[in-house]
């Protein structure tokens, strides 16, 4: 029996929609590292990221968490520093899939850095002229914008790439 004889037609749409949303989903993280950074239990970490429409590129990003006796000590409970940094690399045979091509890129990894106003935030941009991906790593706040980031380069140049939709 299939799911069509159990499932009502709303429900299965409503399935279906589901799992297109999580398919469109910014990529997840993987700790790869953590560096303690005081005696009082601050932590930085580094992830790794590898981008969604993207393989064969892996970033890795560096963000700050605050330890317990620091948002004590501080006072500010719900947020971490928007301090972060990221180094993207080829990491094997480079495909890319159906990219953002606009100025403003494509988010492809979201990081909560607060209970709800602020993100960490990476960026891939296409820079045509130069053959180059371009990863950005940001803040995003709710409330106020940040001017802290990192910019790391995957040039294209001279690489066996392949592109599903063919090179823009």
């Amino acid at each position: 029996m299939s799911l069509k004889t159990f499932v009502p037609s709303p429900l299965r749409t409503a399935i279906a929609a589901g799992v297109l949303a999580l398919a469109a989903l910014p990529a997840a993280a993987e700790t790869v590292g953590k560096v303690g950074v005081d005696w009082i239990g601050n932590d930085i970490y580094i992830d790794a990221v590898t981008d969604p429409e993207v393989t064969g590129v892996t970033c890795h990003v560096t963000y700050f968490d605050r330890s317990v006796i620091d948002r004590l000590k501080k006072g500010n409970w719900f947020e971490d520093p928007s301090n972060n940094a990221i180094s993207c690399q080829q990491t094997g045979p480079i495909s890319i899939g159906d990219i953002d091509l606009g100025k403003g890129g494509e988010e492809v990894f979201k990081s909560g850095l607060s209970l709800i106003w602020k993100s960490l935030i990476v960026t891939r941009i296409y820079d045509k002229k130069n053959d180059t991906l371009i990863y950005l790593a940001h803040s995003r706040e709710l409330t106020e914008g940040s001017a802290k980031m990192s910019i790391s380069t995957v040039p294209l140049y001279g690489q066996t790439v392949t592109w599903t939709n063919g090179k823009p």
